[in-house]
């Protein structure tokens, strides 16, 4: 593959991660994306979404490989990438050193003789910002500034600068290491101490493999499960409880669109999600985590409840172009900031309610830790829950009676309803419930279609919406309805492409100009459960895990006619679903009767 000028295939990339921030590296051994010091901090390393101009750091040999192989360390966020040429072969172990700062690479030659080339561009402010870089004294390393930013490479070999670029090159022979280390500071303070390689590498893997072994779950789908738990850790911000949805922006739902959307912020959508499979999973401290998080960040009036937040709870997330760089293979414009953060999206309200009841249920916080604060959302509810909005979706069209958003506001009075019941805590009971049975009413009324026996994308539509397959999940009707089943029918008629599902189509009847959506084929897998249609569920789960790249991680979306993945990697959604519906093929999660 030799030293690449073209961001490679997402399925070809990997993840490094610090629970701050992450990194993505190639096949080839470049770094193309790093954002520092957090995951939605400027990127220091922005080639992903340009050229290598735009920042990169390129470790591999100086002639194409024969073969690549790569695998994390069992257990851990360390990757292993190994090359076979004609002269040998060489490993490169590539990590961040949690809490640390730090990205560190190590070479290691494990048989005959590799001649090896390193280039590193740093670019702050995503890709504009040329740092003043002063070589080290000893001649083995660098300092560059620029700005807010500082950081300091260490090397075991002399490097060179060339046009604005670091370059390196050796030699490795069968036992030889060499090492590099980069670390991250505010340009402010004294220059950062670096770790020593090998004690950073021993200290990682400690840290990844205690944590792994906490996983409850031992199941047949144990590695697919612990990856994706592993990958979720990694996209959670140690000091917040944050969890962001992706740690990349503007990767295209379709390649050359405009579909490109900043993912590196947290949705309080994912709430009830992120519960359930953490504290299934044996996690009850992340799950506390973010709780934590979503319970501080939502605080306030209910009216300004927002459907994007910044990872320290942070409103504003504005969403602007950055216009010098060209976009992932084409696709611009390259997006900062996420203006879905300004829309109504009624189904918020179900999921962070259901988190809450989630975590009082599961005892992470007492029962009364933040009722008055779930009495003002419902409250708040209860005038706005008849109004159009945006969706889950997210759309950017306009406002619209969407079916599964009035769902998700009756998951809401239910969930009060339910906590109110199992705590002892005092709420207008009678009124609630008359809500509740109104949204059911008017759901069942107008998001129905008779004539095609489906419940439909919106009020008097005839479109469909993937998201409706949550219906059963959230205990709105049981699996066994005849509408339910209808529904279930209907998607698999017309949002089914090779075995996968879209998440709907345009009115027009086409796909949206996007792959098939991962998450949702996952819902798919676990509504056939429900429907007692196991062997097409477990058929269905092995074909998406199956869809993993070589190192296990899911994108949001996939071209199954091209056989790529699609908009920002590694997705915390799509890992999410994996990780409920492996547990729920284990033994899936039945909601409880509405309480009367």
């Amino acid at each position: 593959m030799g030293n690449p000028q073209t961001p490679a295939p997402i399925e070809d990339y990997a993840l490094l991660g610090d629970c701050r921030t992450a990194a993505l590296v190639g096949k080839s051994g470049s770094i193309d994306w790093l954002c520092w010091p957090r995951f939605d901090s400027p990127a220091c390393f922005a080639a992903l979404l340009g050229s290598p101009e735009h920042g990169r750091w390129w470790i591999g040999p100086d002639s194409p490989a024969v073969t690549i192989t790569r695998r994390y360390r069992p257990g851990t966020m360390v990757l292993e990438t190994t090359f076979e040429t004609d002269t040998g072969q060489v490993a490169l172990i590539d990590f961040m050193v949690p809490g640390g700062a730090s990205v560190v690479r190590i070479a290691e030659g494990r048989g005959g003789s590799v001649r090896m080339g390193l280039e590193l561009v740093l670019r702050f402010e995503y890709g504009s910002a040329i740092p003043w870089v002063t070589r080290l004294s000893d001649g083995h390393g660098l300092h560059a500034v620029a700005g807010p930013d500082q950081v300091v490479l260490r090397s075991d070999i002399p490097l060179l600068g060339r046009k604005l670029t670091t370059i390196g090159a050796f030699t490795l022979n069968a036992g030889e290491r060499v090492c590099f280390v980069l670390t991250h500071a505010a340009s402010h303070l004294t220059r950062p101490v670096l770790p020593d390689a090998a004690s950073a590498l021993a200290e990682t893997e400690a840290f990844w493999r205690e944590w792994s072994d906490r996983c409850t779950y031992r199941g047949h789908w144990r590695n697919a499960v612990q990856r994706s738990l592993l990958t979720l850790k990694a996209l959670s911000h140690t000091e917040t409880g944050g969890i962001v949805a992706a740690p990349t922006t503007s990767l295209p739902e379709h390649l050359g669109g405009e579909r490109n959307w900043d993912y590196r912020y947290c949705w309080p959508r994912d709430a009830s999600l992120t519960l359930r499979a953490l504290m299934r999973a044996g996690y009850r401290d992340e799950a506390r985590a973010w709780g934590a998080w979503l319970r501080r960040t939502v605080a306030g009036a209910p009216a300004q409840l927002r459907t994007i937040y910044g990872l320290g709870g942070e409103r504003w997330v504005t969403e602007r172009t950055v216009p010098w760089l060209p976009g992932y293979r084409g696709s611009k414009p390259v997006r900062v900031g996420n203006a879905a953060a300004d829309q109504v999206q009624l189904d918020i309200y179900g999921e962070l309610l259901e988190a809450l009841f989630q975590e009082a249920h599961a005892g992470l916080v007492p029962p009364d830790e933040s009722w008055p604060m779930l009495i003002g959302l419902v409250e708040h509810l209860e005038t706005i829950w008849h109004l159009p909005d945006e969706g889950i979706w997210e759309v950017r069209g306009g406002r619209r009676q969407f079916t599964f958003s009035k769902v998700m506001a009756w998951v809401a009075v239910d969930r009060a309803l339910r906590g109110a019941a199992a705590f002892g805590l005092p709420a207008p009971i009678e009124r609630w419930r008359t809500l509740r049975a109104v949204i059911h009413e008017d759901v069942c009324r107008h998001g129905f279609n008779v004539a095609r026996h489906t419940f439909t994308q919106t009020y008097g539509g005839d479109a469909l919406d993937a998201s409706l397959l949550l219906l059963p999940m959230v205990g709105f009707l049981p699996a066994n309805d005849p509408r339910i089943a209808g529904t279930i029918a209907a998607i698999e008629r017309e949002l089914m492409v090779d075995g996968l599902l879209l998440r709907y189509r345009d009115p027009d009847g086409l796909p949206p100009g996007e792959g098939v959506f991962l998450a949702c084929s996952f819902w798919y897998a676990d509504a056939l459960i429900r429907q007692g249609r196991r062997p097409e569920a477990e058929t269905l789960f092995a074909r998406l895990v199956g869809l993993t790249n070589d190192v296990g991680l899911l994108s949001e979306e996939y071209d199954p006619v091209a056989g790529h993945m699609l908009g920002n990697f590694p997705q915390a959604f799509s890992h999410l679903a994996l990780v409920n519906t492996a547990l729920n093929l284990e033994a899936p999660v039945r909601l409880t009767p509405p309480v009367s």
